[in-house]
């Protein structure tokens, strides 16, 4: 073994206990597949450190710029992100290497007295800090004709579930995958179908990020990539990026694989954008063969962003919730 393969890589993590959990995980699988240590290393982005409202700072990338520039500088050999806070452009000196197999990619409620969303009452107060669910619960509470009433929260999932606890929400509204990796899936009231609310793209899948130069770490780290996740989250953020949005926009996504008996054969795009008080919604979905390339699955998320343009989306997109 070389001076180098002795050397334990270096993951580059957000704090938080989830982003420590998802790390974890996958310093486990490197390990697994390149027989090299791997160690920690902490890093605190403005995401993390700041109150404000996401879309106030910034959106998706102040949980990213902190972890990329410790990339660029050298100070860890690669990073594990949640998909679906990376910004749609890639850097041109970043890669990402590995796109392991994706969690559950739903929307969870945790609610009092064990209440399903069907079940809260009318006038419930539902905490999230996203548009996006903003937009299909008020649509869903609608549909079964009764009104909620969102309230914007922020915080670990301690801090959110708080308030459940507290009883100064009646529920709040999380992702499925992130209660899943830290072990808390059992506090999950109710499983929110993506027929009635599409996931953030990217939704409960990680992104392994390194060096474009790094050839051997990225052909190492490319033996946890899934090739079904990472075709089905490039269309998602191919939507997303041709409707010119970031995390403060209310757009949802989802890749589905569709099976004929044991053969995948097509991929079910959907896509959903809307008003934050869900009163308008414009939701479309296309189907067609699985993608074999990453232009392919960059063309499905163009026509299906292009539909919902065609169908009233672009009017929709400058109303934001701050």
């Amino acid at each position: 073994m070389n001076s180098r393969h002795a050397q334990p890589l270096r993951l580059g993590t957000r704090r938080s206990k989830l982003a420590m959990s998802q790390s974890g995980h996958v310093a486990d699988a490197v390990r697994a597949v390149t027989g090299r240590p791997v160690e920690l290393v902490e890093i605190t982005t403005y995401g993390d450190v700041s109150r404000e409202n996401l879309a106030q700072i910034g959106g998706t990338g102040v949980f990213v710029t902190a972890l990329r520039d410790a990339l660029l500088s050298g100070e860890v050999d690669f990073a594990v992100h949640s998909l679906k806070d990376l910004p749609t452009a890639q850097p041109d000196e970043l890669v990402i290497a590995a796109i392991p197999v994706r969690e559950d990619p739903r929307d969870a409620l945790v609610a009092r007295d064990g209440l399903t969303f069907e079940q809260l009452p009318d006038g419930a107060r539902v905490g999230t800090g996203s548009p996006r669910r903003m937009a299909q619960l008020h649509h869903y509470a609608r549909s079964l004709g009764k009104s909620i009433e969102t309230v914007a929260i922020r915080g670990n999932v301690d801090t959110r579930i708080g308030y459940v606890r507290a009883g100064e929400l009646d529920a709040v509204v999380l992702a499925a995958a992130g209660l899943n990796r830290i072990g808390r899936s059992d506090e999950v009231t109710d499983h929110l179908s993506v027929d009635n609310v599409l996931p953030a793209p990217g939704q409960g899948a990680l992104a392994v990020e390194c060096l474009a130069s790094d050839a051997e770490l990225i052909a190492a780290l490319g033996e946890l990539d899934d090739p079904h996740t990472r075709a089905a989250v490039t269309a998602e953020r191919s939507l997303l990026a041709a409707l010119e949005a970031g995390c403060s926009a209310p757009v949802g996504a989802l890749a589905d694989l569709l099976a004929d008996g044991q053969i995948v054969n097509e991929m079910r795009l959907r896509g959903v954008v809307g008003t934050t008080d869900g009163s308008t919604l414009v939701q479309l979905s296309t189907t067609g063969p699985v993608p074999q390339s990453y232009d392919e699955a960059m063309a499905l998320g163009r026509e299906l962003a292009d539909e919902m343009l065609a169908k009233g989306a672009a009017g929709l997109m400058g109303e934001r919730a701050l």
